[in-house]
Formats: C-alpha cells, sequence, structure tokens
C-alpha cells in the first residue's frame, strides 16, 4: 500500500479546562454555612452547656458532671425516656409495618400514577401539624374519649403524622430496582412473595433503615403530640422543655444534657443501620 499519499489528519484533543479552585469554594459557601453555623455551633454550645454550670443569673462555665448525674439518678426522668423509646419504638414499627406495602405498591405503578400517589402522600404534611392534632383529638372525643389522653391514642398520632417520612425514602430505593431483577427472581422460580422476600426486601434495606432513622428521634422527642393527644404522658421532650422554661434540673444545662444523650442513640442506630446493611447499598450511595 502506498502510504505517502494519504493526508491522514490528526487531531488534537484538548483537555477540558479546569474549574478554577476559588470558583468550587464558592459553590461549598452555601454548605459550609449551613454545616457551621447551623449544625456544628449549636452542636458545640450543646456540648459546653451541658457540662456548665446554671443559675437564674445566667451561664456559669465551668465544668460540671451535675447535669448528667441528674439524668441517670432520677427515676422519674429515666422512666420518662424509657416510656418514650417504648412508645417511639411502637409507632415506628407500626410505620414501617404500613409504609412498606405502600411504598411497594406505589413503585410497581406507571410513572404517571405513581407522582399523583406521592402527592396524596406528601399532601398533609402541608397541613399545619397543630390543626391535624386538634382534628384528631375531636375526633376522639366524639368516637371514644377515653381514647384521648392514652398511650394508644399518643401512638396513633406519632404514626399519622410520620407515616409520610417512611414511605418516601423506601419508595425512593424501590422505584429505582431494575425490573430484570423481578423477572430473574419468576425465571427462577420463585414466587412473588418469596421475590419480595428474598430479593426486594435485602435490596431496599438502605431505604427502611433511613425512613426508621428519619422517624424514631422526632416520634421519641416529640412535645406536640403529647400535649394534645397525651394529657398524662410524660415524655422526653416535656422533660426537655421544662428544664428548659421553669428551670427545672440546671435549666438549659440539663436540656442540653438530655439532647446529647438522644443524640449519642441517634449515632448509634446510624452505626447498627451500616452493620446490618449486608449488601452495602448505604456505603454505595454514599460514595
Amino acid at each position: 500500500m502506498d502510504l505517502g499519499n494519504r493526508n491522514d489528519s490528526i487531531v488534537i484533543l484538548k483537555k477540558p479546562k479546569k474549574k478554577s479552585n476559588l470558583f468550587n469554594i464558592l459553590i461549598g459557601v452555601p454548605y459550609f454555612f449551613i454545616l457551621g453555623f447551623l449544625i456544628l455551633i449549636p452542636m458545640v454550645l450543646l456540648i459546653v452547656y451541658s457540662f456548665s454550670k446554671t443559675s437564674d443569673t445566667g451561664f456559669n462555665f465551668s465544668f460540671t458532671f451535675d447535669h448528667y448525674y441528674n439524668l441517670f439518678s432520677n427515676k422519674t426522668i429515666l422512666l420518662s425516656i424509657l416510656k418514650s423509646i417504648y412508645l417511639a419504638l411502637i409507632s415506628t414499627s407500626i410505620v414501617l409495618v404500613i409504609s412498606y406495602p405502600v411504598a411497594y405498591i406505589i413503585s410497581r405503578q406507571k410513572i404517571n400514577v405513581q407522582r399523583l400517589l406521592i402527592l396524596l402522600v406528601n399532601a398533609p404534611m402541608w397541613i399545619n401539624m397543630l390543626l391535624k392534632l386538634l382534628s384528631i383529638k375531636q375526633l376522639f372525643s366524639m368516637l371514644d374519649p377515653s381514647f384521648s389522653g392514652s398511650e394508644a391514642g399518643v401512638i396513633f398520632g406519632m404514626v399519622y403524622m410520620y407515616l409520610p417520612f417512611m414511605i418516601i425514602p423506601i419508595y425512593t430505593v424501590l422505584s429505582k430496582l431494575d425490573y430484570s431483577l423481578y423477572e430473574g427472581s419468576y425465571d427462577l422460580g420463585a414466587s412473588k412473595f418469596q421475590t419480595i422476600i428474598k430479593v426486594i426486601l435485602p435490596l431496599s434495606i438502605s431505604g427502611i433503615l433511613g425512613g426508621i432513622v428519619m422517624v424514631f428521634l422526632p416520634v421519641a422527642t416529640t412535645i406536640t403530640v403529647g400535649k394534645i393527644l397525651g394529657h398524662n404522658s410524660y415524655l422526653i421532650g416535656n422533660i426537655i422543655e421544662e428544664a428548659i422554661k421553669k428551670r427545672m434540673n440546671g435549666g438549659y444545662g440539663f436540656g442540653a444534657a438530655i439532647s446529647l444523650f438522644l443524640a449519642l442513640i441517634m449515632i448509634l442506630m446510624v452505626f447498627f443501620t451500616r452493620k446490618l446493611d449486608k449488601f452495602g447499598v448505604i456505603k454505595d450511595e454514599a460514595k
């Protein structure tokens, strides 16, 4: 072959110019602002207050363990914390049992139907929380007055208020699953129930655990639900409120100690959720 007459053109591909570091820094300013002023600084203040003495005139920033001693030595407070966690566990479990089938059914519909159903799930969140709870209380008073003020009434209110927070994360994960997973499972002889239990459920564990984290702590620390639907319920949120408003057991410092104790529970929950994620879905999504 005569290669001498060939006019081969050489295309030189230029590397795209990298954006300046200044641009990247400016883009990240809102994130660092939120991280610093709305998360890190409040957490530092909570830690400082929880280990500082307080008085009616203000804060005395001297190191003390009194707030944590009061927290773990007061039987009434410990029973209230255990009761709050107990009610939160029951409410979260009920929310999960209801949410997973709902999220699964929504994820199996056509796209337009999915959007409509998710809109309906989110619709109650647009209504003021206080109005919804007062409506539930009024309904209880007409049907069964004894139900209002009971633990069952509190659990019902918690389940109703926080149901969307479990449905949305589970639906988000289920809607991203490839349909070929279902077909492959059916081809291998699995029934629909076996497919859900052995294939879909393990792959959607990140949505389940994310929903549990989003529901459990707000339910455990709620103030409004306990006040309106549980007249005699003395929960964690009520303890923190009284500590701050009435300056009980050390005021802000005692409230900060309880808040940090709850934050520790939350961190442990996140840690164990990673341990339960056998398929590494959570780690992959984090990347």
